[in-house]
C-alpha cells in the first residue's frame, strides 16, 4: 500500500503504541516491498542507513540489520569489518531474504548465500533471522550456523513448505510471531501461533559454545513438518 504519514500511524504507530508507550524498540531491515526511504522513518531506528549495527543494552550480544536486496561490495566490506571489530559473545545478523528456506514459493536465495554465508562462518555468527517466505520455518543447523524463518506475522502462505531434509520445525497453517531471550552461553526461542499456542520451542547455543543437538528441543505438533 501506500506509505503516506498517515499510514505509517494506521500501520505501526497506532497498532503498536502500547509498546511504543514503554520504550520498546522496533529494529527494521528493508524487504522487497519496501521503500528505501522507510529507512528515515524515526521509530525504525535505522538512522537513514541501508545496514547497521547495534548492541543490546544488556548482555553481550550485537546485531547486524543487512538490506539483502542489493547486495553491493561496500555492503559486504563494511559487514566484514563490524564483525572482525565484534568482541560480543552473540553475533546475529537480520534480513529479508533466507539463505535457506524449503518454500515452494521462493526457496533458498543460493546468490545470496554464496555472498554471506563465507563471512558468517568466518566470523562465527550465531544467528540468522530473516523473512520473505510467509511461513515459519526452523532450519537445521548449516555448517554450525542456526537459521530461523518468521514470516507469518502479517501474511500467510498456507501449505507451502515444501518436502526438504532441511527443515528441523515448520509450521504454514496460520500466523505465528517468534520470541527470543538469550541469557549467557543460551538462546531460549518460543514461536507463537494466533491462538497462543506453541509451535516450537527451545535452545540454541552460541557459536563459539555448541551443544548437543538433543539440547534443542521442538514443541507441538502444528504444520507441515
Amino acid at each position: 500500500g501506500s506509505e503516506r504519514p498517515d499510514d505509517f500511524v494506521d500501520k505501526f504507530e497506532r497498532p503498536y503504541k502500547v509498546l511504543l508507550d514503554t520504550g520498546v524498540k522496533f529494529y527494521a531491515a528493508l524487504g522487497n516491498h519496501d521503500d528505501p526511504n522507510q529507512r528515515f522513518y524515526k521509530p525504525f531506528n535505522m538512522n537513514g542507513e541501508r545496514y547497521y549495527s547495534f548492541k543490546a543494552p544488556q548482555g553481550s550480544v550485537r546485531f547486524f540489520a543487512l538490506d539483502s536486496n542489493y547486495m553491493d561490495k561496500a555492503q559486504l566490506d563494511w559487514l566484514e569489518k563490524e564483525l572482525a571489530a565484534s568482541d560480543s559473545e552473540w553475533k546475529i545478523c537480520f534480513f529479508h531474504h533466507p539463505l535457506y528456506s524449503s518454500g515452494d514459493t521462493h526457496g533458498s536465495d543460493t546468490a545470496l548465500r554464496e555472498q554471506l554465508e563465507p563471512l558468517f562462518l568466518k566470523h562465527s555468527v550465531d544467528l540468522v533471522l530473516t523473512g520473505h517466505e510467509h511461513f515459519y520455518e526452523r532450519l537445521k543447523p548449516q555448517k554450525g550456523i542456526n537459521y530461523i524463518i518468521s514470516g507469518s506475522a502479517a501474511k500467510l502462505r498456507k501449505g507451502n513448505i515444501g518436502a526438504s531434509d532441511l527443515t528441523a520445525k515448520g509450521f504454514d497453517q496460520g500466523y505465528a510471531f517468534l520470541l527470543m531471550e538469550i541469557a549467557g552461553d543460551d538462546l531460549h526461542f518460543q514461536a507463537i501461533s494466533r491462538s497462543g499456542r506453541t509451535i516450537d520451542a527451545g535452545t540454541l547455543s552460541r557459536a563459539g559454545r555448541r551443544l548437543p543437538a538433543a539440547r534443542v528441543t521442538a514443541l507441538g505438533t502444528a504444520g507441515r513438518r
